[in-house]
């Protein structure tokens, strides 16, 4: 008697004694696995403290030998190829992954609190397999022969609601990159055999959460300026922007305002929803890591944060930065903390930046008193980073 898939819950096999059935699990955030199998014993050490120091979520071994000593903090994932008939200490893991569907259910592995299958995708038949499997038990490793991705996004798909975990072998730190984001959400968690324990770092910072949400503050206008001639940019993204979406951008560290994409109508030219028309050239523009640059080092490929009038955030890649010389407006608004922010504009019309409640503000009809939203830090800037110093910006 087959598996019987009932929406999110796996009906276990007749009989089988092992009952691997489940309930969904949250699907946010990612995590990351370290294969030790073939490291090299010199510098396992290394790698083992570097994951418990960067809060890898588990190391991955096929001698139990491994985990001795591990705290529980670290999940010790055991990968055989099939159980051992001879008493094996499964008890030291916390998961036991298996090369065969059936042998997931098998008796000989005891009473390991998890299990999971590998399944190797090398053609439409091991896909097939990885789609069922996804779908039967709670963690499935999935390995891929192919470069491309298209594999992983039908596993993806078929794993949708099922209440299971992916984990995808990586073959390198710029390819966990890739996996992560594959059909959005991407693998659940991502499989990288260290070659130092700088790459441990590397995947901690890749599956590191990023904040998905800031603390936006009202700005209120107190003078406006027509500055003459300057440097602008406009930022040109490989994302569809939404109509209250903008970067923030400002002259000082001490706040930034949320300007406005060009997803609103204009009358003598279509909508770019692509684009901030974002500010003079030495305006700084917030990044990802609470990292800010100056809008004139930004290339095409940069990262950049996108945020919403409801403060939510999310990080887009910079595909071109076309800067030219235009009129310039200067725009100055006291923050709540009584701080005097500043950013510097193109001197037109269409340029907009947005308020409380998602209102778009042609800049140049603001005027003393009204609201506009920003981004007010706590600390200074030094290099992009935030530090704790006394910094007086004008």
């Amino acid at each position: 008697m087959d598996s019987t898939i009932v929406t999110d819950q796996i009906v276990p096999l007749a009989g089988a004694g092992t009952d691997l059935r489940r309930t969904p699990v949250s699907r946010e955030g990612h995590f990351g696995w370290l294969d030790v199998r073939a490291l090299d014993e010199a510098l396992l050490p290394a790698v083992v403290q570097a994951a418990l120091h960067h809060r890898i979520d588990g190391l991955v071994a096929d001698d139990p030998r491994v985990f001795d000593g591990l705290p529980p903090t670290i999940r010790r994932i055991l990968l055989v190829d099939a159980p051992a008939v001879d008493d094996f200490p499964y008890e030291d893991a916390d998961l036991v992954v298996v090369a065969d569907r059936a042998d997931a259910r098998s008796p000989h592995i005891g009473h390991t609190p998890d299990r999971g299958v590998h399944v190797v995708v090398s053609d439409a038949a091991s896909l097939q397999e990885a789609c069922e499997v996804v779908r039967e038990v709670p963690w499935t490793l999935l390995t891929f022969t192919d470069p491309t991705k298209i594999p992983l996004e039908i596993v993806i798909a078929a794993a949708e609601n099922s209440g299971g975990r992916t984990v995808t072998t990586v073959t390198d730190v710029e390819d966990a990159e890739i996996v992560k984001l594959v059909l959005e959400h991407g693998s659940d968690g991502l499989l990288l055999a260290p070659r130092s324990a700088d790459d441990v770092a590397r995947l901690a910072n890749i599956v590191e959460h990023q904040p998905e949400h800031m603390e936006l503050s009202v700005l209120v206008v107190d003078k406006i300026e027509h500055i003459g001639m300057g440097d602008r940019a406009c930022i040109d993204t490989c994302s569809l922007l939404e109509k209250d979406e903008g970067c923030l951008i400002g002259s000082f560290s001490t706040g930034m305002f949320l300007s406005c994409s060009e997803t609103h109508p204009l009358p003598y030219m279509p909508t770019r929803p692509f684009r901030w028309n974002a500010g003079a050239v030495h305006s700084y523009v917030l990044g990802p890591e609470n990292r800010t640059r100056y809008v004139s080092e930004l290339q095409a490929g940069f990262p950049i944060l996108a945020v919403r009038s409801d403060g939510s955030v999310r990080e887009v890649r910079i595909g071109r930065v076309k800067i030219e010389k235009r009129p310039l407006l200067s725009i100055t608004a006291t923050a709540p903390n009584g701080k005097t922010v500043n950013v510097i504009t193109q001197d037109d019309w269409h340029v907009r930046l947005l308020g409380p409640g998602g209102s778009v503000n042609n800049v140049t009809e603001l005027s003393a008193g009204d609201e506009l939203l920003g981004y007010v830090p706590s600390e200074a800037r030094h290099v992009g980073l935030p530090i704790t110093e006394f910094c007086d910006e004008r």
